[in-house]
């Protein structure tokens, strides 16, 4: 009797799910902080490294329950998949805190950035600022897609490395 291969889908959608709640507990550990406004390249750091690691140990799950064989192809769908599922939940969070728990938020970062942008823009007018604020509010919504893009890509280069690192083919005969 030949043995039940695991889903991958099983292990994206579990590990997706351990990722989206340890993304939004360090959200909201940046939001008790009054962090959350920075996107500062320590927090973006930490962030692709917590999806690195959820990644590695969700592929080397599926391959320990895989009796040990791990296909790349199988690697990558399990990187996307937590990937995705991983940024839904993030995604949520971030629409419920920017339109819900922080209605300001855009308002609050927009003045935070105020001085870096007049810094470099020494020449920018206030109308031209006010100019730009407005353009980036109409727009805040393609930041949801693209942050899901991104994390899928991400995700995608990250399943393809763990998948490099743990391959192990069956034999042929």
């Amino acid at each position: 009797m030949e043995e039940q291969q695991p889903k991958t889908g099983k292990f994206a959608l579990n590990y997706g799910l351990l990722l989206g709640l340890i993304s939004v507990v360090f959200g909201v550990m940046l939001y008790t902080q009054k962090m959350h406004y920075e996107t500062s390249t320590s927090v973006v750091v930490i962030s692709i490294v917590i999806l690195a690691a959820i990644i590695f140990v969700a592929v080397n799950a599926f391959k320990k329950a895989n009796g040990g064989y791990l296909t790349i192809s199988e690697a990558l769908k399990v990187g996307v998949g937590v990937a995705l599922v991983g940024a839904i939940i993030t995604l949520l969070y971030q629409f419920v805190l920017t339109n819900f728990i922080e209605p300001d938020f855009m308002d609050k970062a927009m003045e935070l950035a105020k001085p870096k942008a007049m810094a470099q823009n020494p020449n920018m007018t206030e109308e031209q600022w006010e100019q730009g604020v407005e353009m980036q509010k109409s727009f805040a919504w393609i930041q949801y897609p693209v942050i899901l893009i991104m994390n899928t890509v991400l995700g995608l280069i990250l399943g393809l490395i763990t998948g490099l690192i743990l391959k192990k083919s069956k034999a042929e005969y």
